[in-house]
């Protein structure tokens, strides 16, 4: 089988040269990477995109025959007409092949158009600049990617003259019918998915175009006429792209330097992994000698936060141990703990695996204390899932609008009582939830008590509903009461100018753990997935209460989907992962898969989560009712641990302040 440099493969180089010879060996070497799997794919709507552009190309042929000669004789085949249209076009120069998503041809010019459920603005004046004028650096990827494609159609067919879109969902275009999602459908066949357009489907139907081609000709020629930067090379687009195709075809390791950019490599894995190899530890053993006992020691690429990786890369400070203060930009104040962690203080922890004190981990006790004095019980924790994909559900909506389908909802008394008092779940096709999602809230969290989030992720997404609300052509009857509810428990800052901030908005109880909490288990991260299981290691007031069945229990703590459950279970001396007590959200998704799509922090919500997935499953998916149930019942039960999770980590922090909650 020929080994060509594809647009993927250009891609994979341009992050480091050296992963060339990793890819593909899936017997071989790791990779952790699930781009381009289905179901990340279906949770950002990429599918659908792909195919409401065909709509907006009638008329076009698609090479759908097997194998990379045969597709691209029927491409040749198809160009040799005067006006064509081709979906998945296959051009082919030398070691270079790429699959074009549309072509246009018309006479000797040809439209080269890349389809990419990325969401763009079309009004932005600056297009794809940045504000010094070059290329915005978050879209760099996209214009190298189509400028790979212009280059090996003009060595292929020199004769002919290319323009170069990209066609991207638009942010400025609003959806014009109800249902434009529907008509695209996944079924599976043979446990293959598939996209199943509706005969329905075409340009009259689907409505006023989302999707806006632009030009980008100009950025295209920048890239080809400018040196090219990568790791370890710098060179004009045709040498870097023949050095790369040619190593490829020839199975030659290129190798590059190690870098900050190592921290991201999807060619890793763990020591007791040894079924297969890890490009990743390959390369740091070539270049720096270390082992894979060194990784799992702590290396500079795990640091939380910092920004100076590479520079400490340089002068060969590589391990924990290797770290001093100073190499993290330590000041005199950084020696002082009583107001709040700092970034560097909760650095330093991680490296020098200790806390102030000697403790295993740290709590600073005064400044919980003073936080806890000013809340009002009972205390609400509350956990949305939302989903934001490429075509909307709903008319009126723009491309990646919110869709607020899920919430859970514990409360506390202040006698320690805990119960899980309320939920929410909307995932029927066809019915948009935000609205109901905000009443149904409203009763759940009434008018009393301090209400608890983790991340500024339950305010941005009633923020999006306060907008959608001010923009509605046709608000509900209650528009009001939602209106003031919101406003009661959200802030916003524009500018660094507050905007508003509600008498009772909620508190992030991530942003207090980030000020007086640190666990060497969390490893600096301050998601609630990686704090809690820090709490369960370290709290004896956790294990003695949550190692027996009382959780779903009514004469304990009540739940509205579990019955008698125990959360603290140890295995092997280890304490387990709650979350991994749970079933699956998909029975027909990897262990891997899911993983990558939990993988987030608490500065950005990853839109490419398991809910976000499981609710365009529940909407673009032809499921079964066991099916469409299992999920459901899967949602309602992560979502609910979600806010256990915060009941619990607070039990722990307050069993610490010798305040037990009984």
């Amino acid at each position: 089988m020929p080994r060509y440099l594809t647009k993927s493969r250009f891609k994979t180089a341009l992050e480091c040269p050296t992963k060339l010879f990793y890819t593909g060996k899936t017997a071989e070497y790791t990779n952790t990477s699930s781009e381009d799997t289905f179901l990340q794919a279906l949770a950002e709507g990429g599918f659908q995109v792909g195919e409401l552009a065909k709509i907006m190309y009638p008329g076009g042929i698609e090479v759908t025959v097997d194998g990379h000669e045969a597709q691209e004789l029927e491409t040749t085949r198809l160009l040799a007409q005067e006006n064509v249209t081709i979906f998945e076009a296959a051009i082919r120069f030398e070691d270079l092949f790429i699959r074009v998503d549309v072509i246009r041809k018309r006479g000797n010019r040809v439209e080269l158009i890349e389809v990419k459920a990325k969401s763009f603005d079309s009004t932005d004046e600056r297009g794809f600049r940045g504000a010094r004028g070059g290329i915005d650096g978050g879209m760099l990827s996209y214009l190298q990617d189509v400028a790979f494609q212009t280059y090996v159609f003009k060595k292929a067919f020199p004769n002919l003259e290319v323009d170069s879109f990209l066609l991207m969902a638009d942010k400025s275009k609003a959806c014009s019918v109800d249902g434009l999602n529907q008509f695209f459908k996944i079924k599976k066949v043979n446990g293959r998915s598939s996209i199943e357009v509706s005969a329905k489907a075409n340009a009259s139907l689907v409505g006023d175009p989302i999707l806006t081609a632009i030009n980008i000709n100009e950025y295209v020629r920048e890239i080809l006429e400018l040196p090219i930067e990568a790791s370890g090379v710098t060179g004009y687009f045709p040498e870097v792209v023949k050095r790369w195709s040619d190593a490829y075809a020839k199975d030659q390791k290129i190798v590059s330097p190690v870098g900050a950019h190592c921290g991201k490599c999807e060619f890793k894995n763990t020591a007791s992994e040894q079924d297969l190899k890890s490009g990743l530890y390959e390369c740091w053993l070539d270049r720096k000698g270390l082992t894979p006992k060194d990784f799992e020691d702590g290396m500079v690429l795990d640091i939380w936060g910092f920004r100076g990786k590479e520079r400490l890369i340089q002068d060969d400070i590589l391990k924990f141990g290797d770290v001093e203060k100073s190499d993290l930009g330590w000041k005199s104040e950084d020696e002082d703990f009583s107001h709040g962690l700092t970034t560097r203080q909760r650095q330093w922890m991680q490296v020098s695996q200790s806390t102030p004190g000697g403790k295993s981990f740290y709590l600073n006790k005064d400044l919980l204390e003073e936080a806890r004095s000013q809340w009002q019980y009972p205390l609400h924790f509350i956990d949305f899932e939302t989903a934001r994909v490429a075509i909307p559900f709903f008319k009126g909506q723009k491309p990646y609008s919110n869709i607020a389908f899920q919430f859970s909802h514990h409360e506390m008394q202040r006698d320690g009582t805990v119960e899980h008092k309320t939920q929410f779940l909307s995932t029927t096709p066809g019915v948009k939830p935000n609205y109901e999602f905000v009443r149904e809230l409203k009763k759940a969290v009434g008018d009393v008590g301090t209400v608890f989030m983790w991340s500024p992720h339950e305010n941005t997404t009633l923020n999006a509903i306060l907008d959608e609300l001010n923009e509605d052509p046709s608000p509900p009857v209650d528009t009001d009461e939602l209106r003031a509810f919101i406003l009661s428990l959200t802030k916003k800052k524009e500018g660094g100018k507050t905007l508003h901030e509600g008498s009772r908005a909620m508190f992030d109880l991530c942003d207090l753990s980030k000020r007086v909490f640190f666990h060497p288990l969390t490893k600096g991260s301050n998601s609630i997935k990686k704090v809690l299981p820090a709490i369960l290691s370290s709290s004896e007031f956790i294990r003695e209460k949550y190692s027996q069945p009382i959780y779903g229990s009514d004469q304990r703590i009540k739940s509205l989907n579990f019955a008698n459950q125990i959360w603290w279970k140890e295995i092997d001396g280890k304490v387990q992962d709650p979350y991994k007590l749970l079933p699956p959200v998909f029975s027909d998704a990897s262990e891997d898969e899911l993983a990558e799509l939990e993988m987030d922090d608490e500065f950005e919500i990853n839109l490419g989560g398991a809910a976000s997935t499981a609710y365009a499953r529940l909407q673009f998916e032809e499921l079964s009712g066991g099916e469409r149930f299992y999920i459901a019942n899967a949602l309602l039960r992560y979502c609910e641990l979600d806010t256990l999770a915060m009941v619990m980590i607070l039990e722990g922090w307050f069993a610490v302040l010798k305040k037990r909650i009984v």
